[in-house]
């Protein structure tokens, strides 16, 4: 998302961002608190376009008051916008939620059930700008399909992605990439009586059979061929406590396994090391941990985990997006608000070019309120060629 003139967007292009926020959006300004109490800001077009200043192009919030200043849109402190930001956090969730209905190709509420909080953990790297800038790790949980972002911490970056990091709560369920995989964070999620759906490698957890046998993974994946769908139910041991589940896998199509083959020849080769055979072989599939009961089916579960990876380009775009601004580390709410904030940019941007892909002369959705005055200037129109 660019600016102009150190304003995000000007004149037309302004008109045709705002064309994509959802109906409504500037009476929610008011409603979830981001205006209440605040007389510096003349609407909720004014807020919002000041804070696409700090969140859009990476300002701090002190350049971000002096380029509102400079741009005739208000004059506010950097201390009251930061007040102005935490309370915005609400907000901009509620917008990126409803581009997301709208924009977004993903699979329904109902796939992932009422019996379960859905949680997406996943984490990142931000790098402050500047040369003398800090870099960070930011870990959050977001819910889906509402996108909440309901814990978020930033740490140094030794502090490895971790589901210890988060509060678990009864009927939670943590999915995550496999760089949770680790039999200490599903201990942490199960002792909280939550579930966790991970994706996991050839090596990257120890299964056991019922019986207490090591679990052959890959000679059970060889078993898969077509459609068919595996389901092994095993158990991770961790300092003496048992913690059963299920893997799910399926084999991938030709093309995608190829691509996967070819992923892990180049990271051995980044990495100055030769790729093991079983490593190549299982890229051929994609194989699940989850502690989900027999109410959820394998192709179910497998369903599940690729909602994740549905709104993975979104997150790709929202890491990119991080290492752009000045994060609030002392403060969680300023925290929180700034998340939900470059969730939003996200979901713009991807609002755009889906827009864009779309024939469309134009290249941007026409609003009805466009509509309607359009016809009420043919209707002055023809009542004056009858006059």
């Amino acid at each position: 998302m660019t600016t102009e003139g150190g304003l995000p967007f000007k004149g037309d292009d302004w008109e045709v961002l705002l064309s994509f926020l959802p109906s409504g959006w500037q009476e929610k300004a008011r409603e979830l608190g981001a205006l209440q109490r605040c007389r510096k800001f003349a609407d909720p077009e004014s807020l919002l376009r000041t804070l696409l200043i700090h969140l859009a192009d990476g300002c701090s919030l002190r350049e971000t008051s002096v380029r509102a200043k400079h741009g005739n849109i208000v004059s506010i402190s950097d201390v009251a916008l930061l007040k102005r930001l935490k309370s915005s956090g609400e907000w901009f969730r509620w917008m990126a939620s409803q581009l997301m209905e709208t924009w977004i190709n993903r699979k329904p509420s109902t796939l992932f059930g009422q019996k379960r909080n859905v949680r997406l953990i996943d984490g990142s790297t931000i790098q402050e700008p500047g040369s003398t800038g800090s870099t960070w790790r930011i870990h959050y949980s977001t819910n889906l399909p509402s996108l909440r972002c309901d814990e978020v911490f930033v740490t140094d970056v030794k502090t490895a992605e971790s589901f210890k990091m988060f509060t678990v709560h009864a009927g939670d369920l943590f999915v995550a990439d496999r760089g949770y995989a680790r039999r200490a964070d599903i201990s942490h999620v199960f002792q909280g009586h939550g579930d966790v759906l991970v994706r996991i490698n050839l090596f990257s957890i120890p299964f056991s059979e019922r019986d207490g046998a090591e679990f052959p993974l890959l000679e059970r994946l060889r078993t898969l061929s077509g459609t068919r769908i595996g389901d092994w139910p095993v158990s991770i041991f961790h300092n003496n406590e048992r913690i059963p589940g299920r893997i799910c896998a399926i084999r991938k199509s030709k093309q995608a396994a190829e691509m996967a083959r070819k992923k892990v020849l180049r990271r051995a080769s980044k990495q100055g090391h030769k790729a093991k055979p079983e490593t190549l072989e299982s890229s051929a599939y994609t194989f699940v941990f989850t502690t989900l009961g027999a109410d959820f089916n394998p192709s179910t579960v497998l369903e599940m985990y690729r909602g994740r990876w549905q709104v993975e380009l979104v997150f790709k775009r929202l890491k990119s997006l991080m290492a752009l601004g000045h994060l609030k580390k002392k403060d969680s709410e300023a925290a929180k608000a700034w998340v939900h904030g470059k969730i939003l940019i996200a979901f713009l941007i991807e609002a755009l070019i889906l827009a864009g892909e779309s024939f469309s002369p134009w290249g941007f959705p026409i609003r009805q309120d466009i509509k309607e005055v359009s016809m009420h200037m043919e209707g002055n129109i023809s009542g004056a060629s009858h006059g």
